[in-house]
């Protein structure tokens, strides 16, 4: 069984699925120019939602403007893939459930380690300001608006950025993941945005599209929004 997993883990993490996404270097250069200009516009809108009052209206349209710059800033970056799994020689089908499995025990694991930051009251004041939003908002809304954001930031970071790097995109989409989440000022988010970025660049490698990341990072963000508050 675990030679199974082994063997799982290794086909969706690492091999990489036969693809052909060439760029021309005009198209490249184009992705290059519109990907840096969104990530830092990104950044400083991130920021803003996130030190806005909880309990304020201001709340929902400045998440969805924020989704909306990373979508558009997407798709004006050139052609997007969805991807497909290992399957031998060939490409297999469109990655659903490994995916959702990620999402999932990346959650746990966030879960086991909220259990720790609780006795650190310095972390703890760190994810009791993100969650605050979730105790004065409406939690169906949440729930929708987190998704939608999930789904935009894939679509950005592991989807134009990605294709916008031509040596090591799983670090260096990482690393712009997390500088973009660290103009919250918050260092738990910081640390999420490193372990999660971490896990769908490597699936967007593997599969050479962005549904995999999508799936896994909706998954992880929805579940944790309805299970760190009943920990804190």
């Amino acid at each position: 069984m675990l030679a199974g997993v082994r063997r799982l883990v290794r086909r969706t993490l690492w091999e990489q699925v036969p693809r052909d996404h060439r760029q021309s270097p005009a198209g490249l250069c184009r992705r290059q120019v519109v990907s840096g200009l969104v990530v830092l516009v990104g950044a400083v809108v991130l920021g803003v939602s996130l030190r806005i009052e909880p309990g304020s209206h201001a709340f929902y349209p400045a998440t969805l403007a924020l989704a909306a710059i990373w979508t558009v800033g997407a798709f004006a970056s050139g052609p997007l893939h969805l991807g497909r799994t290992v399957q031998g020689a060939d490409p297999g089908p469109r990655p659903v459930l490994v995916p959702l499995a990620y999402g999932v025990i990346l959650a746990l694991v966030f879960v086991a380690g909220a259990l720790v930051v609780r006795q650190v009251p310095w972390l703890d004041h760190q994810v009791g300001h993100v969650l605050d939003h979730a105790d004065h908002g409406s939690v169906p809304l949440l729930v929708v608006i987190t998704a939608v954001n999930g789904v935009a930031e894939e679509l950005f970071f592991r989807g134009a950025l990605y294709a916008a790097i031509t040596r090591r995109p799983v670090v260096a989409t990482t690393a712009a993941y997390v500088a973009a989440t660290l103009a919250t000022g918050n260092a738990m988010l910081a640390f999420a945005a490193v372990l999660l970025g971490a896990l769908v660049g490597l699936e967007r490698r593997a599969t050479g599209g962005i549904q995999a990341p999508v799936i896994t990072h909706v998954t992880w963000s929805v579940l944790m929004l309805v299970a760190l508050p009943l920990l804190f």
